[in-house]
């Protein structure tokens, strides 16, 4: 029996990535829905923006599961705490609201929801990576707008719809944007970076992982009802990563060894502690209940993810120039 599968956010890099994943599978039909709207594409459901008011009756007409990865993403340096949690929860708070209880009563089965590991929060210690079951502390206005939208759809699934939460750490791969992409770029051009003392760890997610994962849960029966940490499940330091995508690019790193005292001193007097505590600190989850709950495993190793995502920015940058 075929199943249908709407994915919200199809423009984006998880969504995209998953709607060609889904329309690949046997016995799945696929289809997108863009805040935007597209043209040309068979697999498009247009329903516009994603918000209190969105109407989604055209979108999820015979849909059985919606993978929603739409969302208002974290947008650094916004001014006012309280003007973005405002503006957080227009579109990931009501916007996700509004999306569950169009689901009931479309009749659509399950609801697989794209989180974020801000939720649990902003840094671990080495010897405790977060787990699924720890209680939630976010810490700034994105992570508590996940977390809302999170409670929002546990109340409706007491109505009947099936409810799955994924709370995936920095995601990479072909499209990277932002801080990810910056740091492609220095270690292409050779750029010496301090990181060669900082001994961190950080869990990533590569985008072909995080949709096996996302395909997983939209049909698995044990994933109904749950809330699953993802990650590559090989954490690395900031120098390992340098590393990992200086062996994608063929060449070798530049790594000075700067104490991680002195840097966040340094970031501390220009302002920038927030952006040095992302570097040099840690932030590692535990897959385990995930690979045990669904039998799953990621696909792809850091050096396939890396080797891919490094490969699609270098033939973009050729077309470009």
């Amino acid at each position: 029996m075929t199943t249908n599968i709407l994915v919200t956010g199809a423009s984006g890099l998880v969504g995209g990535a998953l709607l060609s994943h889904l329309s690949a599978l046997r016995d799945v039909r696929a289809f997108g829905a863009y805040r935007t709207k597209q043209t040309n594409d068979e697999f498009s459901r247009v329903a516009g923006d994603l918000g209190a008011d969105t109407d989604w009756s055209a979108a999820l007409s015979g849909i059985d599961v919606v993978v929603h990865c739409a969302a208002r993403v974290h947008v650094m340096n916004e001014a006012g705490n309280d003007v973005a949690l405002a503006k957080f929860r227009d579109v990931n708070v009501a916007g996700t609201a509004r999306l569950a209880r169009e689901c009931l009563r479309a009749g659509v089965r399950r609801l697989v929801f794209v989180s974020s590991v801000k939720v649990n929060g902003e840094s671990t210690t080495a010897r405790a990576p977060y787990r699924y079951d720890d209680p939630p502390a976010p810490q700034d206005p994105y992570g508590v707008s996940k977390w809302e939208a999170e409670e929002a759809l546990w109340e409706i699934a007491r109505d009947g719809l099936e409810v799955v939460v994924v709370r995936p750490p920095l995601v990479y791969g072909p499209g990277v944007k932002a801080n990810f992409l910056r740091l492609m770029q220095a270690v292409a051009n050779g750029r010496p970076l301090p990181f060669g003392a900082v001994r961190n760890g950080r869990s990533m997610v590569y985008v072909g992982n995080l949709v096996d994962l996302l395909s997983t849960c939209a049909t698995h029966p044990a994933a109904a009802g749950q809330t699953f940490l993802v990650s590559d499940g090989a954490d690395l330091s900031t120098g390992d990563l340098v590393g990992a995508i200086a062996a994608a690019l063929g060449s070798r790193p530049r790594l000075l060894r700067v104490p991680p005292w002195l840097m966040e001193c340094a970031a501390g007097l220009i302002g920038k502690k927030a952006t040095a505590d992302r570097v040099l600190g840690s932030l590692q989850v535990d897959i385990a209940h995930t690979c045990d709950t669904l039998g799953w495993r990621p696909p792809f190793s850091v050096q396939e993810g890396m080797r891919a995502t490094v490969s699609a920015w270098r033939s973009r940058d050729a077309i470009a120039s």
